[in-house]
């Protein structure tokens, strides 16, 4: 065989080689990507019956109370959606995502209209739904990046076909952070009214939802002039929306 007839075979059988390993590339990421598909979804329909002992959100917080030398104990406790009052149902929503009755996940008009005021803003506002928060709160991580929003995207497209409206509020109400090292409606009304999540008033679910945005930051008991502020304001939007008969049919 002559050189060149051999360096000819050799590039043909290079080629094929660098052919066959990008075939093996390509078979991997696909069952990468059909399990992926698989395994989310399945997670999302288990968690459809099954109540959320815990979020990533919680873990974060207990390694920063760890590492600060304070408390890492969170309070925590998981109720149903007929256990929680109307109030807070409709406290959350008129102060979070008043559309959440009607968009599919994702508010279009709050998003343009965030855009347009953040050309003008220093502060950055925000447009998520309550379903966003939702699927960033139970399955993702704490961020900004562009895989973090489009997982989230993805798993709030996931949850709004399969649990279904009344199962992503109960969620929220279930896992929001309420303050220090608080979870959820049910802790959060046990420590600062000393009630269950069913029994709370109107008043006092207003000013839960008026903390939402900063519960880290602001108080529920007592309240400062501004959560008084925001408390007043959710109070009126609740009446706005119709009060407790505005969630009657989730």
């Amino acid at each position: 065989m002559s050189e060149e007839t051999s360096n000819q075979t050799e590039s043909k059988k290079a080629l094929s080689d660098s052919k066959s390993r990008l075939y093996r590339l390509w078979i991997l990421g696909l069952r990468l990507t059909i399990g992926f598909f698989i395994l989310t979804i399945l997670w999302v329909v288990v968690l459809k019956w099954m109540p959320i002992y815990g979020t990533p959100l919680m873990v974060i917080r207990k390694i920063e109370a760890y590492r600060q030398g304070k408390p890492s104990s969170v309070a925590y406790r998981w109720v149903a959606y007929n256990q929680i009052s109307d109030f807070a149902k409709v406290a959350v929503v008129a102060s979070e995502d008043q559309r959440f009755p009607q968009h599919s996940g994702f508010d279009w008009d709050a998003i343009k209209q965030a855009i347009e005021d953040n050309k003008h803003r220093k502060v950055k506002r925000g447009a998520s739904t309550i379903s966003q928060q939702v699927a960033k709160n139970v399955f993702l991580w704490n961020g900004r990046n562009y895989v973090r929003k489009g997982l989230e995207a993805y798993f709030t497209f996931l949850i709004e076909h399969i649990w279904g409206k009344r199962r992503i509020l109960e969620v929220y109400l279930n896992v929001a952070e309420m303050g220090d090292m608080v979870f959820g409606v049910e802790a959060a009304s046990q420590q600062y009214f000393k009630k269950s999540a069913a029994q709370i008033h109107a008043t006092e679910a207003a000013t839960l939802a008026a903390i939402l945005p900063s519960p880290r930051r602001w108080s529920v008991y007592p309240p400062s002039i501004v959560v008084a502020q925001r408390r007043n304001h959710v109070l009126y939007q609740m009446q706005l929306l119709g009060g407790i008969y505005y969630l009657k049919s989730l």
